[in-house]
This record gives structure tokens, sequence and C-alpha cells, in this order.
């Protein structure tokens, strides 16, 4: 509802820029030239970026949020429902791809600057790399969460709207936006306060092994904030592979299924883990306590305030009667 209450107020921030389609010249708002240090590579913007294209579902979603529709000229590679309030907006806008885009087909919108949600976006072996890019003229940003250099925690989530805010000249809205999705994890916080903490697993694919979320990622944090401990906080790594044997020796009490388009299904998935005799004594497998997360909710993006909310009531469903 917040979200909801904040599109609906987008267009009044005095310190944005005008409106228009993606192909009109909006004036320039107050604070340019701005400069942003992103992964590695420094971009200045005299002016808001007015034709850009997302590969990825989540930064579609944190530019549609900001309410910058009007500037989008192509999306790629969405992987789960979008949100409901985005739906409308994030379908009128044309989809240039399934998966990633080829480097010529991106170059076909025109854009003036791309926005890529993981590494894949720029991948160098694909022609897509970001000097590809600027040796076209298009300006080009990466989510901070590949940026490789540290845990991600939800600041970086807050420190990704209101940079995104600045490119396009409307700090305003970013920042209504993150007081937004602050209140929403401090009312869960609040709710699950003085709890047990539960203990999770994170279950994102695999069958040999399991591919699950370690120490240095977001979901990581989500779980803490909604009561949890993740088992696998001690993985140094953003994702890594554990083997089966550790995940009965952790006991989980509850499993966290990540769902992604190409990695199956939630119903393939929680049949897999009910079926392996090895699992049966672990306290989630044994009382069938899943939470099913979509993907885009556990990364740098909008969702992962959301993701905050879903998972303490699964993780703490007395807390929400």
């Amino acid at each position: 509802m917040a979200l909801s209450s904040m599109l609906l107020t987008t267009g009044c921030d005095s310190s944005d820029a005008s409106g228009g389609n993606a192909k009109a010249t909006a004036a320039v708002p107050a604070g340019f030239p701005v400069t942003i240090a992103n992964c590695g590579v420094r971009t200045t913007y005299d002016k808001p970026p007015s034709r850009a294209v997302t590969i990825h579902q989540h930064p579609a979603e944190l530019m549609l949020a900001l309410g910058l529709k009007d500037r989008m000229v192509g999306t790629a590679f969405p992987d789960s429902a979008v949100l409901p309030e985005l739906k409308k907006d994030y379908e009128a806008i044309p989809e240039l791809a399934k998966k990633e885009p080829s480097f010529e087909r991106v170059l076909d919108a025109e854009p003036d600057f791309v926005y890529g949600g993981y590494g894949s976006a720029f991948a160098e072996n694909e022609g897509r790399s970001r000097k590809a890019f600027a040796d076209a003229g298009i300006d080009t940003h990466l989510n901070r969460e590949y940026c490789g250099e540290k845990r991600v925690t939800m600041n970086d989530t807050y420190d990704e709207i209101r940079t995104i805010g600045k490119i396009f000249g409307v700090p305003g809205r970013a920042d209504e936006l993150v007081a937004a999705l602050q209140a929403r994890v401090r009312k869960t916080v609040t709710a699950v306060k003085g709890m047990p903490q539960v203990s999770v697993f994170v279950y994102d694919s695999g069958d040999k092994s399991a591919f699950t979320a370690g120490g240095k990622s977001l979901g990581t944090e989500l779980i803490r904030l909604a009561g949890g401990e993740n088992v696998f906080a001690d993985l140094d790594d953003v994702f890594g592979d554990v083997s089966w044997e550790q995940v009965v020796e952790r006991k989980p009490e509850v499993i966290a299924i990540y769902d992604y388009a190409g990695a199956g299904s939630v119903e393939g998935k929680k049949e897999f883990l009910l079926s392996q005799p090895a699992l049966a004594g672990v306290p989630a497998v044994r009382n069938k306590r899943f939470v099913v997360l979509p993907l885009t909710a556990t990364l740098v993006g909008i969702r992962s305030a959301y993701a905050v909310e879903d998972l303490a009531r699964g993780l703490h469903p007395e807390s929400f009667r």
C-alpha cells in the first residue's frame, strides 16, 4: 500500500525532471552534471537519460516504482510475475527478449542508458560489455549487488534506489520510495520482535548438492530481519554449493525455496526434498515447512522489503494472526 500511494504521487515532486514520453527532451533539472562511480566504471551524466533499457526484471521494477516508465524503451529477461501495482506499466514497455538480448537488439531500441540487474547483462563473451556500449555512446549501470566487493545488505537496496534517482534527476521520488520500504521493513521487524529465531535453509537449486544463499547474500539479512537465522550464514560467499549431509547436520526448521524461471518448478523442488530419505529427519522436511520467494525478491531492488514480510509470515505465522 505504501508503494502504491507513493506511485500515485511521483508526479508531484518539485525536484524531478519534467514528464513527457521517452523521445521528449526534458528540461535539465538542478544538480546536473552528476558523476556516478559504479562497479569500477565512472560516468558523468550531463542530463538524465531519456531512453533506458533494462536487462533483468528487478532493475525494471525499480525504475517503474520511481515513476520512470516514460523514460523506458525496452525491458528484457522477466523471471517472475511483476508486482501487481507495476504490471500495467511493465507490459506497456516493449520486451526486447525473454533472456538477455543481443547487443544488436539493444542498439535497435536506440537507448542512451542500459541498466543491468545481473553481471550477465554485460557479458563480454556475448558482445555486451560495458565498454562496447560506451563505444556506441551509451551509458551503463550495473546493480551494485554484482560489483562483488562486500556482503549485500538492505542498505545496498536503499543506496541503489537513491543512485538511480540521482541519475534520472528524481531524488525526491527516490527518498519517498526508500522511506516507504523502510517503513514496511520496520513494521515486520516489530511484529516478530522477541520471537525465538527460526533456523532457515535456502534452497535455490541442485540435486547432487544444494545451491544455497551464503553469508554475503541479501537473503541472509532478509532472514535475520524476518526473525530467522540462515543455517549457512558461515558460507563466505553470496551463493555456493553445500552437501546434503551438511543440510541434515544443521537441522533447519524452515526451507526457503527460491522461485525463478529455468530452475524447475516450486512443486518439483518440494517433491524432490520430500522424496529424499536422507532428508526425512530434517525438521523442515518432516513438518513440510516451506516458504516460497521469487528470486527477484531476494535481490537488490524494491521487492526485498516485501520479502522480509513474506518470510516473517512463514517463520512466525502467530505474529500475523
